[in-house]
């Protein structure tokens, strides 16, 4: 099932108590040091990393258990870090009892998140793929309902609202650059606009896993490591997503870790903006001169998390 902008607009009216509309700041070139690099007009930062539990990852939380039957055994999910964040949080918001799966290279800010809310975490394996294996033994035990972090419809829908949201709120872009990771927010956003808007994705050198997926022709194991390993690093991306980013994702562009801790810098020391590795890859590929703006381009960036130490940026 590939989700359409009616069921994102009907996922959208369902979740809207629960989720805060994200602000967009709209910036001048010269703000990031940036004018004498590129042509392009206007461009503006979806500010997502501000949604509830510090990412876009709570849409698709309150999508699945909004939309679901949720048994006595309660939820399940593995993460690595950032959904079980937000799966813990609407857990608590709705009062449903929470077991979430993380890996070893799990952020401590995110691991603080999830215990904050009152889930249950068990920390399992180096990677999410070992978390994601370890929690679906768990459902096949207990019953709980499983939350995919990106592969399931619900968290599609609830990742098209951000696409929504940012068209409501700029409507005339051109391109918007979102990070990839599984693919669910970038297969959400796209769903929406289902090419009205050149969707491009980002992704970072050491884990490529649509660029993998694109020149095999179907999601494929891909290396899973680098600074974002934690948010950006399944072995594949989702294969609900998949046909999705073949009809509307027009690129795929490669970010070195530099890029994304500059990314990260820049944002810090302009803005005042802690974004963690994953939320700010978009961004490095603007800021590392990767995308290549036209005359006049009209940008939008989603700065899509925010789970991580200040210490480790400032």
């Amino acid at each position: 099932m590939r989700p359409s902008p009616p069921e994102i607009q009907s996922a959208e009216t369902l979740i809207r108590p629960y989720i805060r509309r994200t602000p967009v700041l709209t910036l001048a070139w010269s703000e990031l040091g940036l004018d004498g690099a590129t042509p392009a007009g206007a461009l503006s930062l979806k500010l997502e990393l501000m949604q509830h539990s510090g990412s876009f990852k709570a849409r698709g939380a309150f999508a699945n258990l909004l939309m679901r039957a949720v048994p006595p055994a309660g939820i399940v999910a593995a993460s690595g870090g950032n959904h079980g964040a937000a799966v813990a949080y609407a857990a608590m918001r709705l009062r449903r009892p929470a077991t979430i799966f993380v890996p070893s290279v799990a952020a401590p800010a995110k691991l603080a998140r999830i215990r904050g809310y009152g889930a249950r975490l068990v920390i399992s394996g180096e990677r999410y793929a070992d978390s994601l294996t370890a929690s679906e033994a768990f459902v096949a035990e207990t019953g709980a309902l499983p939350i995919h972090a990106y592969d399931a419809v619900e968290t599609l829908l609830g990742t098209g609202t951000v696409g929504l949201e940012y068209e409501q709120q700029q409507p005339n872009l051109d391109t918007v650059l979102i990070a990839v990771g599984g693919g669910g927010l970038i297969g959400g956003v796209a769903a929406w606009y289902q090419g009205r808007v050149r969707v491009i994705g980002v992704e970072p050198t050491a884990a490529p896993t649509l660029s993998y997926a694109r020149a095999a022709g179907k999601p494929v194991d891909a290396p899973a490591g680098g600074l974002a390993a934690d948010s950006l690093a399944p072995k594949q991306v989702g294969a609900l997503m998949f046909p999705i980013a073949q009809q509307y994702v027009e690129d795929v562009i490669l970010v070195e870790d530099d890029d994304i801790r500059a990314a990260q810098r820049l944002l810090w020391d302009t803005l005042r903006i802690v974004a963690e590795p994953g939320g700010a890859a978009a961004f490095a590929a603007i800021t590392s001169g990767r995308y290549s703006p036209a005359p006049g381009e009209r940008i939008g960036v989603v700065v899509c998390g925010a789970n991580a130490d200040p210490a480790s940026i400032i």
